[in-house]
């Protein structure tokens, strides 16, 4: 931790991310949590899971979980389309993939460039958004991988084997 991290508290997440796009707004999470890109695969729905989680699918023998960031943040399901990809991160447990509408690209971010999350106003819960990032006439949502899941996909992702 830098030194006027400390002074002022914890650090809002300078660092490298790779921003995606969910509709219109743009994320970005910490490029060294993601393993891999891919293109969309075939997906096999878990029953009894939370909506959020889509289901696994297999990536060279391995089990991985997939999550709808539109699903978890309650925005609109929308058609398939070429340009979807699974981010593969990375997790608390174990790998985990997040299906989004478009990678857009790798992002660098200063301290000054980010601002703590508001607690109104989002169109996402604040508790899983590290910071806000202003760069380039753009914003952009940071986000905490740890805090992306609730509790329920948080608990079935755990017990997945791995």
């Amino acid at each position: 931790m830098s030194a006027s991290a400390t002074a002022t508290g914890p650090s809002l997440g300078a660092g490298t991310y790779l921003t995606f796009h969910l509709g219109d707004e743009e994320y970005g999470i910490d490029i060294l949590r993601v393993r891999e890109i891919i293109g969309m695969l075939p997906i096999t729905r878990v029953p009894g899971a939370p909506s959020e989680m889509i289901g696994v699918i297999n990536l060279r023998g391995k089990v991985i979980p997939v999550v709808s960031l539109r699903a978890r943040f309650h925005l609109q399901a929308t058609e398939a389309h070429p340009h979807n990809v699974i981010v593969v991160v990375e997790g608390p447990h174990s790998l985990l993939g997040f299906a989004v509408d478009r990678v857009r690209e790798v992002a660098s971010f200063v301290d000054a460039d980010l601002e703590a999350p508001p607690t109104y106003g989002l169109d996402v819960d604040a508790s899983y958004v590290r910071s806000i990032a202003k760069s380039q006439n753009r914003v952009r949502i940071l986000l905490a991988i740890d805090r992306l899941l609730s509790p329920e996909a948080a608990a079935l992702v755990a017990g997945l084997p791995g």
